[in-house]
């Protein structure tokens, strides 16, 4: 697979107008990329925009601090579902899994699987803010819940994603799910590295610096 299959040309800023959206859009068609990946607000919008073209919609739940109630969660889902997502990226209650609630944890993440159907699940865990353990347990709870991926973090405050991060992860979470790594990709020599270590996905915003690099490096 190239490169700009892997990436999920990212726009989660604010400020996003719908200018904005539609550019994001647009430069996902000239450069053949995964999928565009948008806050719920903006999920039509995207869709209409790539109605002719086999580009996904990924919708972001409980973002970015994942702290909204689980019933809450489920109905952004849903909603973004029927607005046209094909991909959901949710966060996880950090607090709870740092408390120990690991049922309800699990419990919130197959409850939005549920929801979605055959769409495909990714669960953010933000890995700055989680022990080496609490990834593994994070990992573990995710595969039982029945997503189809872990993902390394939001984007928002956290250091870069690194091969080592994306290697420990692919360790605990072995054949059972795929891998999404986030958060400060800029360049075709990360990119390429965070594939190579184990990565199935990358979330960014630099997805057009990333095949510029490449292809200037040919």
């Amino acid at each position: 697979m190239q490169i700009h299959q892997y990436i999920d040309h990212t726009l989660l800023n604010p400020t996003a107008t719908i200018d904005d959206i539609k550019k994001l859009c647009q430069e996902a068609i000239d450069h053949h990329f995964y999928a565009v990946c948008v806050h719920e607000c903006y999920v039509s919008l995207a869709r209409n925009y790539l109605e002719d073209y086999p580009i996904n919609v990924a919708a972001t739940v409980g973002f970015p601090l994942g702290t909204m109630a689980t019933t809450t969660k489920v109905a952004q889902a849903r909603n973004c579902i029927d607005q046209g997502a094909s991909e959901i990226d949710m966060v996880i209650n950090i607090g709870f899994l740092k408390s120990g609630l690991f049922d309800k944890i699990e419990a919130e993440i197959a409850n939005i699987k549920k929801v979605i159907g055959d769409h495909v699940l990714k669960v953010i865990l933000e890995i700055s803010s989680l022990s080496d353990k609490e990834k593994q347990l994070a990992t573990t709870l995710a595969i039982r819940a029945g997503a189809d991926f872990i993902k390394t973090s939001t984007g928002f405050g956290t250091p870069p994603v690194t091969p080592e991060d994306i290697a420990l992860l692919k360790e605990f979470a072995g054949t059972h799910i795929k891998i999404k790594a986030s958060g400060g990709i800029k360049n075709a020599t990360v990119a390429q590295q965070l594939i190579k270590a184990g990565a199935s996905r990358l979330g960014t915003s630099s997805g057009i610096a990333i095949i510029n690099d490449l292809d200037a490096s040919i």
